[in-house]
């Protein structure tokens, strides 16, 4: 696992020791970082579900300008200090231990440009969590990964589109103005 781009590109992360635990590949990360593009210049950012950090970690590479980490596992937060404190990243980063989902209801909008999730898959957890933000926007943007065979709510008020990476799909949902 290592950051694709960026003023850190090449850098290693210490991946996830879990089992439960599966990061995003190489590959749907750079998709993902390229799609978001320019948006993620200055953007403040989080991470939910986020596991070792590499996410978050591939978003203040490519110039956002801070990234809250959540999670609720002890084991991926200690995983995901360390790949902090490797890249030097302490300063423009929040580590929250919580339930991602519980932790959107405190969230408002205006503080958040954009949020990334990965949740664990097989637990229906992107479906509840884009019908939280269908029930009240948490950020400007709203990217989920997820299988592609899974089904997703209706999501009444929101403008979803899709990028499809073989099994993986990146679900992007923003809310009608």
């Amino acid at each position: 696992m290592r950051i694709i781009a960026g003023r850190w590109r090449g850098r290693r992360l210490k991946p996830p020791r879990a089992r439960d635990v599966r990061p995003t590949s190489d590959r749907v990360r750079e998709a993902w970082m390229a799609a978001l593009g320019a948006d993620v210049e200055g953007a403040v950012v989080v991470d939910l579900f986020a596991g070792s950090g590499a996410l978050g970690l591939e978003a203040l590479s490519r110039g956002a300008s801070h990234v809250t980490f959540v999670d609720v596992s002890r084991s991926a937060l200690r995983v995901l200090r360390a790949n902090i404190e490797l890249v030097g990243a302490g300063t423009v980063t929040r580590v929250v231990r919580a339930d991602a989902l519980r932790y959107t209801k405190r969230m408002q909008r205006e503080e958040v440009d954009l949020a990334l999730a990965d949740p664990p898959y097989g637990r229906g957890l992107a479906g509840r969590l884009l019908d939280l933000y269908g029930e009240r926007p948490f950020a400007g943007v709203l990217w989920v990964e997820h299988r592609s065979r899974q089904k997703l709510p209706g999501c009444p008020g929101l403008r979803l589109r899709q990028r499809v990476y073989g099994d993986t799909t990146l679900t992007i949902a923003e809310a009608d103005a």
